[in-house]
């Protein structure tokens, strides 16, 4: 089993109003060091399949069509080995 780890963030070009939020937020609280924040989504999706190429195929087709903006986002993934729970 294989999971893929996806990271969805706005293109740089995009303003981040959420970010620039936060980055406020932080500089109220005293981090007057922190030069800018941008929010992004990690996701991660578990998959039965142990065919790399697949799950590959299938993650590409998920982000472009429901996870990413392709207008104002960008997007990366991994694909890694499924760590399974064990339990005693």
């Amino acid at each position: 089993m294989l999971k893929a780890k996806i990271y969805v963030k706005l293109k740089a070009s995009v303003l981040d109003p959420q970010g620039k939020a936060v980055t406020n937020s932080l500089h109220n609280l005293g981090f007057t060091d922190v030069l800018e924040t941008r929010i992004s989504k990690y996701i991660e999706m578990n998959f039965t399949s142990d065919d790399r190429e697949k799950v590959s195929q299938e993650v590409e087709y998920i982000c472009n069509s429901l996870l990413a903006n392709p207008n104002t986002e960008v997007y990366q993934y991994e694909i890694v080995p499924l760590e399974q729970n064990l339990e005693n």
